[in-house]
């Protein structure tokens, strides 16, 4: 129906998360109406991010330099690491202005169905920060999905003994109505209530 060339445009969009074949063809098509310096920008961006940016050797955030910037600054808690999935996680938990500390990135989580074992994620690596660096507390910040949960309940039986572990609370969204909310979200607000001041 399109060229080879559209063909491929389409086929290399669709490989994006949540890209389908219509959204695809709906960018491809953006693309071609622009002038071809916009699309050659795009291109240019998408070469330069790969060629630039990794994941940091101590925390694996992503980074320009062999450190993020979280990493090598002094002010942060150096005692206390927020464990994520993934980079995007951390640029969540950071629009909070609440947490002081430094992360761990896993690279995703623990799924045994899709074949992502312990030696898949950054594990062993949280294990050497913890040994080495004089942490003290460890946060658990998974998603709260199946996988999430196996991942964090893995890594509380792997630090128990090393470090204080805590998990990040959970329950209802602020705004959210009662009535929509599941079972175990109400479940857990039920069981993390606290007294109010």
């Amino acid at each position: 129906m399109f060229s080879p060339a559209v063909e491929n445009l389409v086929a290399q969009l669709t490989r994006l998360p949540g890209v389908g074949q219509r959204t695809a063809q709906r960018l491809a098509f953006h693309i071609l109406q622009r002038p071809a310096d916009e699309a050659l920008a795009l291109a240019g961006a998408l070469a330069e991010v790969k060629e630039r940016v990794r994941f940091c050797s101590d925390c694996g955030n992503l980074t320009e330099d062999e450190r993020c910037a979280i990493c090598v600054d002094a002010r942060r808690d150096h005692t206390t690491i927020c464990v994520v999935e993934q980079p995007v996680d951390v640029v969540s938990l950071e629009r909070t202005n609440e947490y002081r500390g430094l992360y761990h990135v896993l690279g995703g989580a623990l799924s045994p169905i899709d074949g992502v074992e312990p030696a898949d994620l950054r594990i062993a690596e949280l294990m050497q920060r913890v040994d080495a660096n004089g942490v003290q507390e460890v946060v658990l910040a998974t998603n709260p999905t199946m996988t999430g949960e196996a991942t964090a309940a893995y890594l509380a039986d792997r630090l128990r003994d090393r470090v204080r572990v805590t998990r990040l609370a959970s329950g209802l969204p602020v705004g959210g109505d009662l009535e929509y909310a599941d079972e175990v979200t109400l479940g857990r607000a039920l069981a993390g209530r606290r007294e109010m001041s």
